[in-house]
This record gives structure tokens, sequence and C-alpha cells, in this order.
């Protein structure tokens, strides 16, 4: 199969990230004698800065990764709670029967830099000006604006000019947009970075002990103190029309710190996949799996309409299941033994026909009510959402990436391995806190306000994210790392990574580069919550007759343009070879290794 560039292999390391300044920082990292961790550290906090309308340190960082010679693979929670003042009688007497997708209701704590301190302070080697010193130089001396960040900003220059001054003062430098290719500076956030490693490291210690300093400054210091000040005396315009101050205080992100979980995972024939459990949407992608475990796929031309239309109903199936059943599992008993067994999803796999299915078919769970409301889920889409700053513009009717978030994949030559994948507190998420230079994030949008459900609103519950970096074990044996950018795409794309690999024998490349497409079937994750039934999303590339085949089985087919479809990256281990690959969708995304 031909690729748009070649598999990367070698034996020291490899780094893949979706932005070529991200993969180079991480490679400089382990040459300079860091692991992966160091380097994931590095590469994550860069990443912020070079790619703003798709993640900064006021959004999430979920993990998954692989310490050499340990038994057990980890998730690292970066996923921060609802404020304790967020309930649903406080949206109920706003008026709001959803919560905003855009300004300060919908923010919840802030969890990325608690998460990649907490990862370098106990797998890490380096110290934190090591890894944080690339960040703030980029932010200090400037980065090349790539295109996608200038169309961003000129989707909601209105709003900034008008609403949100703030964000206007850095993004709007003398009243201009950014140009692409132009170079563009934070200076602002280089010195909020910069002080908190000052002060971290001013008072001595261990290298543990001065990232527990950092962490503090963050969460009990001035960077909560400002935030607190901000959301509570800041009256903010969001996606309702109104404007509105927002429920996170300093206590709330005081009473919070990142936390280690184990993997939810399931066997897919001499695999082993491990994803965050349901706290996450990540086991939708097990559930997939579990869905279509024996039915041939190997034998199936993965750009044929049996291919597509098998993978599209599994993935309704399994996507439904996570409406009606995720949730933190601190809140709610989720019975993800049951969802994930080879019983539950044989029946399901029966229910897959030879044309689209139409209605959401969550599974019966004995003792679970599997119910949804109807009223919630079907609602239209808001046009007008995008100008807002609304949500994760994941992907427009085209089909084309808009932005959305960030992902990296990185090996050591130890065999230490990780998958990240940041996200929020976005630039057109809510307006920058001036003392700050960043602004918060808005994964709180993700909670509905209905007690009945999973993933219902409660003060100090996780939002069910759509975050969803991945791990794989070979016979046993830690062997990939792999994910994307996407919202609720993002285990749709996986999915199909993985199934290319594993069951069509693709190379990592070959495995980013085919044709993809997904389902937008389910009620989606961000505001307005809307669902598109039987839609799918194809790239261009597809053959005519398959895209013939699929409307004739009833599926409506949404043509997007020819390399449209996902922002995958992925890595694997093969004994002491390691393998590397990157997506050239956007001309921005880049594996490094030797």
């Amino acid at each position: 199969m031909f690729t748009t560039r070649p598999e990367l292999h070698g034996t020291f390391g490899v780094v893949t990230s979706t932005h070529w300044i991200g993969s180079a920082t991480g490679m400089a990292i382990l040459e300079k004698g860091g692991n992966a961790f160091d380097a994931a550290v590095a590469t994550g906090f860069v990443l912020q800065i070079v790619e703003p309308h798709l993640n900064g340190p006021g959004g999430d960082m979920p993990a998954i990764f692989h310490v050499a010679g340990e038994p057990s693979t980890r998730v690292l929670c970066g996923q921060g709670p609802a404020p304790a003042a967020a309930t649903i009688d406080a949206f109920d007497n706003l008026g709001l029967d959803l919560i905003p997708g855009s300004g300060l209701l919908c923010a919840v704590v802030p969890g990325a830099f608690d998460a990649w301190l907490t990862l370098l302070r106990d797998h890490g080697t380096m110290s934190l000006g090591e890894v944080l010193g690339p960040a703030i130089a980029y932010a200090k001396n400037g980065y090349p604006v790539v295109p996608r960040i200038s169309a961003t900003i000129e989707t909601v220059r209105e709003l900034f000019a008008n609403e949100w001054r703030t964000s206007a003062a850095i993004y709007l430098p003398h009243g201009k947009l950014p140009a692409p290719g132009s170079i563009f500076s934070n200076p602002v956030l280089a010195e909020t970075y910069h002080r908190i490693l000052r002060e971290a490291e001013a008072g001595g210690g261990s290298r543990e002990t001065r990232i527990n300093r950092a962490r503090k400054i963050w969460s009990r210091g001035w960077v909560a103190d400002a935030i607190d000040i901000f959301f509570r005396d800041k009256a903010v315009m969001d996606v309702s029309g109104r404007r509105h101050t927002g429920f996170l205080t300093g206590q709330d992100m005081a009473n919070w710190q990142a936390s280690y979980d184990q993997p939810a995972s399931y066997d897919y024939g001499n695999y082993t996949i491990c994803k965050p459990g349901p706290w996450s949407q990540g086991p939708v992608l097990l559930q997939q799996l579990a869905i279509l475990n024996g039915m041939g796929l190997s034998e199936i031309d993965p750009t044929s309409p049996d291919f597509v239309h098998v993978v599209v109903e599994a993935a309704k199936l399994a996507f439904a299941d996570r409406e009606a059943y995720y949730g933190d599992p601190d809140f709610v008993n989720v019975p993800l033994d049951r969802l994930l067994s080879a019983d539950y999803n044989s029946n399901r796999r029966a229910q897959i026909g030879d044309t689209a299915s139409v209605d959401l078919r969550p599974g019966k769970v004995d003792g679970y009510n599997n119910a949804i409301d109807m009223a919630m889920a079907d609602r239209s889409h808001i046009d007008s959402a995008a100008e807002m700053g609304v949500g994760e513009p994941t992907v427009a009717k085209t089909g084309t990436t808009n932005g959305d978030t960030v992902h990296l994949d990185i090996i050591d030559r130890h065999g230490n391995m990780i998958s990240c994948t940041p996200s929020g507190g976005w630039l057109q998420s809510s307006p920058i806190v001036p003392e700050l230079g960043f602004c918060l994030g808005n994964r709180g949008q993700m909670f509905w306000l209905d007690p009945k459900a999973p993933s219902g609103l409660v003060p100090g519950k996780r939002p069910r994210t759509t975050l969803s970096p991945s791990l794989a074990l070979r016979d046993g044996e830690p062997y990939m790392v792999f994910g994307t950018p996407g919202g609720d795409q993002q285990d749709q794309w996986s999915a199909l990574m993985f199934l290319h690999h594993a069951e069509h024998g693709m190379n990592l490349q070959e495995c980013i580069d085919c044709p993809a497409f997904h389902t937008e079937h389910f009620p989606g994750s961000f505001w307005p919550r809307g669902r598109n039934p039987k839609k799918v999303v194809m790239e261009g590339r597809f053959p005519a007759e398959t895209v013939a085949e699929l409307t004739r089985r009833g599926h409506e087919i949404n043509l997007g343009e020819d390399w449209s479809e996902g922002r995958l990256t992925g890595a694997t281990r093969d004994g002491g070879l390691l393998k590397a690959a990157a997506n050239p969708r956007g001309m921005q995304g880049y594996a490094v290794g030797r």
C-alpha cells in the first residue's frame, strides 16, 4: 500500500505527536538522557504553546502508560471534577437545561498541570526546569503559527473584540489576526510558568520536593487565587447568549489532585487493549472490538461497503451503551464487566442487520436502567455554535477537521511507553485570565442536567470525557501506544487503526493513511448535544461503488475531503525495534526517532 511517508524504525527512541515541534521537543529530551515520561511532559507543555486552539494549561490530561519491568499498565487521570457549587439546581435557577459549551459555567477543575507534574515526579528523572524550559522559551520567544490557529481565531474574532477582551489582548495583537507562518508569542503565559518554576526551585530540596512545591503554587497559591477572583468577579458572555460568572473556586482546585487508576481492558486475539475506565469514553473502543470479534474482518476489504457497514453498526451499539451506562465510577455503578462480556456482545452482534439501523439501541443489563432521554438526545444542530467558541469543533459538516485536541505517543529504549491525549483550555473555550495568560476549559458541558443519567451533573464528579489514549499488549508484552484527537470520533478512528493493524496486517503508517470514516448516530458529548441518526462521514477517497452500496443500505453518507478524518499517531515496540508513524492530514503531525 502506498503511504504518504515511511513508518519510522529505530532502537533509541520514538516520539510522535500532532505537531512537529512537540515531537522534536520530546526527542530532544530523550537525547539529553531523559526517559519517555520526561519526554512526554516536555512535549505536553510545548503542545500547549504551539497548539493553543487545541489545548492549554487550563485543560485536562488523561494518560495510559507502562513502566519498563513493571507488571501492570496504569492510567493517570488528569480529568478535573465539577466545582462544589455546580449543581443541577444551580443551572435550573439560571434557566438553563444544558451546560453552555463556552464561557465560565462549563469549567471544571483544570487537571492537566497537576497530572503532568505527578507523572514527572513519580516516573520521570529530570527536573521541572529541564522539561518546562522548552515551553517557556516558545511562549516567550515565539513559534510559527499554523493556518488552523489563524482560522480558529477568525471564527471568534468578533466575540473576542466585543466581549472577551482579555483574549483579544493576546490573540488579536493590535487588533490584527496572527497570519499563518508568522511568529507568535504569549509572554504572559511564559512569565506564569517562569514564576512557578522560579518559586518552586527557590525553596531548595529534592527534585520531588520542588515539583510538589510547584503543584501547590498551582492549586493553592497565586494561580488558584487569580482563577478564583476572575470567576467570581467577571460576568462572561457564553453560548447561551447571556453573561454569567463561574462556579469554579480556588477551594475546588485545592481539594483535587491527579490520581492513578487501573485500565479497562479487552482481549482481542493475541492482543490486550487497555483504555481509561468509564469516567472516559475509553471502554467504547473495547465494546466495539467485543462486538466485531469473530466476524472475519481480516477477509473484508477495509474500503468495502461490508467493512464500513459492520464497523459503523458496531459503533452505534457501543456508543448507545456509552450513553446509557458510562459515568464516573466514584458516583455510579457501571456494569463494565457485563458490557464487555462474550455473551452480552454475542447478543449485540446479532442486532447488526443488512441495512442501517435508525434507533439508538442500548443493550439491556439486568438491574440497570438503560433509558436515554431522547428529548435531550435528539436536539437539532445549532449552526452558530462555532461563532461562539463553543465545544470541541471536531468535524464540520464536510468532514473537515477544525480543531479539538492534541495527542502524543512515546517509547524509549528502556521499554517505557506512554500515550496521552491532552485537551481543553483551548483559546476559544473561555476568556483569558489576564494575570495568567491562559483560559479555563469547558469539559463540564459533557454533563447532562438530569439526575437519572449516569453522566448527570454532581459536584465533585468527573465529566465523562471523550479523551481516550490507548495502549495494547501483544502476547502479554507491552507493544503499542496510539490515539487521536477528535471528540466523539476518537474511539472510532482509534478502533480503525487497531483493526487495520491487527486484522489487515498494515504497518502503522498504512493504518493511519487508510481511508477513514465515522458515524454521528449517537448523542454528541458537546453542546448542543445533538445526534444525526444514520449519518456516516467518509473521506472522499472511498470507491464510488462503496458509497453507492452504503447509500442503498440506508446510510446517510456525507463525503468529506480526501484527507479529513482523524489525526492519529502511534508507536510500537517489537523486541528491540521501535516503530512510529503520524498523521499527514493537516500537514502538522510528525513522528521522529532513531
